[in-house]
């Protein structure tokens, strides 16, 4: 049951019912590139997105999954101990290749001892009926997702800030994968240059009713070296207070059906790179901001719908 004090359907809770224990999530880096970097549609990149692809906490490019994976269980094992693991494929687009090297690492990391899921981060413009397709086939051996880099549903930040594909291409992964009934997860970055709190609204509820079961809420980090960086130095836009990031994901939070998993509810950035907002860099202060908010406003998921 929701309630101020357990406020929303959290991704800790959903693994615990489908696998009845912690689920361990452990980011590696897949070597992909990204059609956005490439020059396929742009060699820019989309102007928020890291060196590494988005991928900072992610394992050593370039070495094996199994490597990967050594490493980062171990890494992991002072935060959670040993257990169950989710092996998330999180720098670049990881649907970006021909499928016959999908299914190398892929099923590398599905052999993996004590691994009982995959979760994909991509963009939705790199999904194919043949990717889906594998993709389903793998899922009736072991529990996939895959993330959704949607970022916004604004037609106009999309272009701001690179995206490099329309709002049809999203539904159309998305509308690709549940009819194979694989778990979809969207990225939605909270504090994009000029959009207000009902552009960000607009965004939820977009991606809930096209059909994603899963959504992560994410605070927009200003890194050094990004295209992001320096638009900003040249013309400074706002950047959100704790306090006006911690109204934002209660509000959008009092709006989304409880049977979306909400997978994130903040983001990490690292301190050597980081530009702003430097609040974000003391997670455990920002999630206890966000859940006292709950309480203080007795409220909880989807208690505005």
């Amino acid at each position: 049951m929701l309630d101020p004090k357990h406020p929303f359907y959290s991704a800790n809770d959903y693994y615990r019912k489908k696998f009845g224990c912690k689920i361990i999530k452990l980011a590696v880096d897949g070597g992909f590139t990204c059609p956005n970097r490439d020059g396929t549609l742009s060699d820019r990149g989309c102007i928020f997105c890291s060196e590494k692809g988005s991928g900072d906490f992610a394992g050593r490019r370039y070495t094996s999954i199994t490597q990967q994976y050594n490493e980062m269980k171990e890494k992991m094992a002072d935060k959670w101990g040993y257990g169950r693991y989710m092996i998330y494929f999180q720098a670049y687009t990881n649907t970006y290749a021909p499928v016959e090297r999908l299914k190398t690492l892929y099923e590398e990391a599905a052999a993996l001892p004590d691994v009982v899921g995959i979760s994909i981060a991509t963009r939705p413009d790199c999904i194919t009926e043949e990717i889906a397709d594998y993709i389903f086939k793998l899922s009736e051996r072991i529990y996939v997702c895959v993330e959704l880099g949607l970022q916004t549903s604004d037609e106009k930040t999309a272009l701001l800030i690179n995206r490099c594909y329309k709002n049809d291409a999203y539904i159309r992964a998305v509308n690709m994968l549940n009819e194979r009934n694989i778990d979809t997860v969207t990225h939605i970055i909270l504090g994009l240059p000029y959009e207000s709190f009902d552009t960000m609204l607009r965004s939820v509820s977009f991606a809930v009713n096209t059909g994603t079961r899963g959504l992560k809420l994410q605070l927009l980090h200003i890194i050094k070296g990004t295209e992001l960086y320096s638009m900003y130095m040249k013309s400074p836009f706002h950047i959100m207070s704790l306090e006006e990031y911690v109204d934002i994901v209660v509000s959008l939070i009092d709006h989304i059906p409880q049977d979306i998993v909400i997978h994130r509810i903040t983001g990490d950035g690292k301190k050597e790179t980081l530009f702003e907002p430097w609040w974000s860099l003391d997670k455990r202060r920002v999630l206890n901001a966000i859940s006292k908010e709950f309480v203080r406003r007795n409220s909880f998921q989807g208690q505005k719908i």
